[in-house]
């Protein structure tokens, strides 16, 4: 019961701070593949999947790798409406979206960065809902900024308790 309230209050503190960014800037540092990144640390907040360079690097590959996609396959399409059945619109945001996938999934695994919501923030941009340079960027900002409050509250506990994490029975 405790790892479950602990996890979920964590997942929700490291949410909250991207949050309040998101709000006060008006730029989306919060979009879905964050959600996942965020259960993650706080599941396994010393695991081999909360390494900062995993997540980091996962998700900068994904942005990149969807950014792409997008620009070679789909420019100037993007997912908001549907486009019609068997449409050249609708091909290009698919193939977009297999490149994309391809593409991060080979370049998460040749640099050992395999962190699966990595795989969401790469269709995100390479079906166009994030897929400006900027919007990328912001997207790498705000997971860099999800690992940052993750070490920082990793540091402190281990300063103000002694343990580096809680433990759960």
């Amino acid at each position: 019961m405790r790892r479950r309230v602990g996890t979920s209050l964590y997942a929700g503190l490291l949410f909250t701070v991207l949050g309040a960014v998101a709000w006060a800037s008006g730029q989306p540092f919060v979009f879905p593949s964050l959600g996942p990144s965020a259960y993650i640390l706080a599941f396994d907040r010393r695991g081999e999947r909360t390494h900062a360079y995993r997540v980091v690097g996962s998700h900068v590959i994904g942005a990149v790798a969807g950014l792409g996609a997008y620009w070679l396959v789909a420019p100037g399409v993007t997912l908001t409406a549907l486009p019609p059945a068997l449409s050249a619109d609708g091909l290009r945001l698919a193939a977009s979206g297999v490149v994309s996938i391809v593409a991060t999934s080979w370049a998460m695994i040749a640099t050992d960065t395999n962190h699966a919501p990595a795989c969401a923030t790469t269709l995100i941009v390479s079906l166009g809902l994030l897929s400006t340079p900027l919007q990328a960027t912001i997207i790498v900002a705000s997971v860099v900024g999800l690992v940052a409050v993750h070490l920082s509250v990793l540091w402190l506990f281990e300063r103000v308790v002694g343990e580096s994490h809680p433990t759960y029975r």
